[in-house]
């Protein structure tokens, strides 16, 4: 019997719809039996809990009060969502139209935005640096800013994906964020048009005083060490002894661009970072590349709760290999690996956190941050206006002129750096 005669039989809406959930409650238990041997689940469980997932579809179905809100896409859409949601912040479902916006985006197509970088915490947007002359940063979008609403649409419901995607748009066109700051107890509407971001990742380089050189990485990109070399001949023909790298508000950015860095200053094939998950896939090693080397060169590192990500991995790498002092207050704590599965039927994708990166000491940055080596507290209203003041004066401890604040962590760095190469010169370093 053919597939046509068989459906013209089963004409019978209640009976398809029974051997649809009849296949699809087969396939999860299935599915779960196949990797139940990495959970404490036992088979029993799964049966339970399944029957026990269909009854609520079900009885959502037939009695909930709007009919147009319960077909089953729908109603699983919702399931995988808060699924994910349940997992992490950076788990999430993506719906075909934004895992399309995804994939063109890695291909390099250009997309307007206000220049902030978001996160959940405590299932709150929060906003974790605002990148330096964009959109965001002008209209005055600080670091722990709260997004409670996006065009007057709650972030409270959203993936963190729906909420870059709605902070994205064409250059010239205007969104509209609903922000609230708990230091000064500030809920306000901002009304920011988006342009294209382009963000030079090495700023503010000079000599300081006794030889030491000064860098801030606003964050890590393609032509990031490319620009780094730039800037390191320059100092070096300067006379530089020591160099202070600021990562203060770095946001992090690519892995690849991290370990470029990070080759300038260790030795060829010792590792920067690794990664480990459940799987054996997952288990994964990078390494030092070759390339220009400045293995004595003597380096600060200034971090701060808003160093994420790529920072964090520069930063441990070379406090394992003792190569960096690092001088601030702990980094946000921002390193797990997602992977993106795409749906079959162009069902859109997951995104799904499968690893953790751990430091050549095995340590494990996420949820954990990189504690510095010589801490300096600031509060968060003086860390703001150092932020602000300096793009003016980078490098300034204390610049002259009103409001300007005394930048205690970067005062610090210089006189560690001075210590470090008077105790260098003394002992024919």
């Amino acid at each position: 019997m053919t597939f046509e005669k068989i459906t013209h039989h089963l004409k019978n809406r209640t009976v398809l719809v029974f051997l649809a959930i009849l296949i699809l409650s087969i396939n999860l238990v299935i599915g779960y039996n196949v990797y139940s041997a990495a959970t404490n689940d036992s088979p029993d469980d799964s049966y339970t809990i399944i029957y026990r997932f269909m009854y609520v579809l079900q009885k959502v179905r037939k009695e909930y009060v709007d009919a147009d809100k319960v077909s089953y896409q729908s109603l699983i859409k919702g399931a995988m969502k808060g699924m994910l949601r349940e997992l992490d912040p950076f788990s999430s479902y993506m719906e075909p139209e934004g895992y399309k916006e995804l994939v063109e985006d890695t291909e390099g197509r250009e997309f307007g935005g206000i220049g902030i970088v978001v996160t959940f915490r405590n299932h709150v947007l929060e906003v974790i640096v605002p990148m330096e002359d964009t959109p965001g940063f002008k209209a005055g979008i600080k670091p722990g800013d709260m997004i409670l609403a996006i065009d007057g649409q709650s972030t409270a419901q959203m993936t963190l994906d729906d909420c870059v995607k709605f902070l994205k748009g064409a250059p010239g066109t205007t969104v509209t964020v609903t922000i609230y700051r708990e230091s000064e107890d500030l809920k306000k509407d901002l009304a920011i048009e988006r342009a294209n971001i382009e963000v030079s990742t090495i700023k503010g380089m000079k000599m300081l005083e006794d030889g030491i050189g000064f860098l801030r990485i606003t964050q890590f990109n393609l032509p990031t060490a490319a620009k780094l070399d730039e800037s390191l001949k320059k100092l070096k023909e300067q006379g530089m002894k020591a160099l202070i790298i600021d990562l203060r508000g770095n946001p992090g950015g690519l892995l690849t661009s991290a370990i470029e860095v990070c080759s300038r200053f260790i030795d060829t094939g010792e590792l920067v970072v690794s990664t480990e998950g459940r799987l054996p896939n997952q288990k994964l090693e990078y390494r030092s590349l070759r390339c220009d080397k400045y293995p004595d060169l003597k380096i600060g590192i200034l971090i701060d709760g808003n160093s994420a990500s790529a920072s964090e991995i520069f930063a441990a790498c070379l406090q394992d290999y003792k190569k960096g002092i690092l001088i601030g207050e702990k980094s946000f704590g921002k390193g797990s690996v997602q992977t993106i599965f795409a749906l079959p039927e162009n069902g859109g994708a997951i995104r799904l956190t499968t690893a953790k990166y751990y430091t050549p000491s095995r340590r494990v940055i996420h949820e954990n941050g990189i504690e510095p080596d010589i801490k300096v507290p600031v509060s968060p209203k003086t860390m703001d206006k150092i932020y602000t003041q300096r793009l003016s004066y980078s490098g300034v401890v204390k610049p002259e002129g009103p409001n300007t604040v005394r930048d205690v962590q970067l005062e610090r760095a210089i006189e560690v750096m001075k210590g470090v190469c008077i105790f260098s010169q003394a002992n024919g370093k």
